[in-house]
């Protein structure tokens, strides 16, 4: 029979780089076990072996098949379960390596961006059952093909949350080289402060600004499941932040709980659009059809000609394939020309109740203008409010607006 309780525990790639960390992280999941959980961990592949694998399928092909990539990327992840699953066996302690597909994760969709569709818990439940720790890979799943698919970039928080929904858990445990969420990047605002407890929407909207925190759908999966959070670091025993749902936080007031910085994107601009009906459309279709996401849409104001400009924001790996998508649209409606620029970044305040409190987009606002910061682009939310800035200026803003936003340390 399954024990009662089970714990799902993910480690990220920074937390298995090497053998001792793997081993460190082995002595958490023992731990746990003598607690008398069922313990399930997910393991991303060790240290930078992803990015490495990239760039060697790039040294054969500036731009290699999605489905290949597939392939030769999941075998970072059966690294780090296979090494995992050893460690603990070192320590006398059962355990077993379950690739993706092995353990019951079934996915559709495109590969490097699949999504999942269930889990079938009878593996891993037998192998509970049997006593051991059960190491899933995380970021890959059985497509309906047959082929082994990976889950985006960020994808083994998914596989860890989804997890935790499909073994009834209730919460999941994300250890990394982080302590927490902060009120901004650490590293670079050095007095940024731990937060305690942060809500699944507002953990979301930092993910879509670029804190490189949790994914951005394994936060939708939780929140749709109520699956609570621990983020956590794997080299300290201290408590780290907790995202749960709003409810628990019981927010009454309008306030800025975290800030994040997003170096990652492009902005795309359409010069001289006509002004006329459907044109916003005819240019969103050719970017849809591309298959490209857009995170911004900004259009100006017509000018006398009966023109204005349409700019997007769109991840630095799509930049490419969307100017080209952009240049066919442009031609066709006889615009001016496509510009691309490389040269920005995304500052973003999040937290709760914007809409009804203008004083928070205000602030980002004469902070920015004091230091000189110039905004090219505004978007807003009943929990965020983003800017574009030169990528210059990108840190500079963070600074002021955590200052002006009174984030630091002992000041709540």
């Amino acid at each position: 029979m399954p024990p009662r309780k089970i714990t799902v525990m993910k480690f990220g790639g920074t937390s298995v780089a090497d053998p001792e960390k793997i081993s460190r992280a082995a002595e958490r999941a023992i731990g746990e076990r003598r607690k008398g959980f069922g313990v399930v961990v997910v393991v991303s592949a060790p240290g930078d072996m992803t990015d490495e694998l990239i760039a060697l399928a790039e040294r054969i092909t500036p731009q290699p098949a999605d489905r290949e990539l597939d392939q030769l990327i999941t075998t970072g992840e059966v690294v780090g379960i296979s090494l995992f699953a050893m460690a603990c066996m070192a320590r006398a302690v059962p355990a077993i390596s379950l690739t993706g597909p092995q353990a019951g994760i079934e996915a559709v969709g495109d590969a490097s961006r699949a999504q999942v569709r269930r889990i079938r818990t009878k593996t891993i439940l037998k192998h509970l059952a049997a006593g051991k720790i059960v190491v899933v890979a995380g970021f890959q799943g059985l497509a309906p093909n047959g082929d082994t698919v990976t889950l985006g970039r960020g994808g083994s928080d998914l596989t860890a949350v989804a997890l935790a929904s499909a073994l009834k858990t209730g919460r999941c445990e994300i250890f990394s080289d982080v302590k927490g969420v902060y009120t901004a990047d650490p590293r670079i605002v050095h007095d940024a402060r731990k937060l305690s407890r942060v809500s699944f929407e507002e953990m979301l909207e930092l993910a879509g600004s670029g804190a490189q925190v949790m994914q951005a759908r394994s936060m939708e999966v939780a929140e749709r499941f109520g699956v609570e959070i621990h983020v956590r670091s794997a080299f300290h025993s201290l408590p780290g932040t907790w995202v749960v749902s709003k409810e628990k936080l019981m927010l009454e007031k309008a306030f800025v709980s975290s800030l994040a910085l997003d170096k990652s994107e492009v902005r795309l601009t359409v010069v001289g659009v006509p002004d006329q009906p459907g044109v916003a459309a005819r240019v969103l279709t050719a970017l849809a059809a591309a298959d490209i996401p857009v995170d911004m849409i900004i259009q100006s104001a017509p000018s006398q000609a009966g023109v204005n400009d349409m700019s997007f924001m769109t991840p630095k790996a799509f930049a490419v394939k969307a100017k080209k998508a952009l240049e066919g649209a442009a031609k066709a409606l006889r615009a001016e020309r496509v510009d691309l620029n490389e040269a920005v970044a995304k500052i973003s305040a999040v937290g709760t109740g914007f809409r009804h409190s203008p004083k928070i987009a205000a602030t980002m606002f004469t902070a920015l203008a004091e230091h000189k910061i110039n905004i090219h682009m505004i978007s807003a939310s009943d929990l965020r409010v983003s800017c574009i800035v030169d990528l210059a200026q990108g840190e500079p803003a963070l600074k002021a607006l955590h200052k002006a936003y009174g984030l630091a340390k002992g000041k709540r």
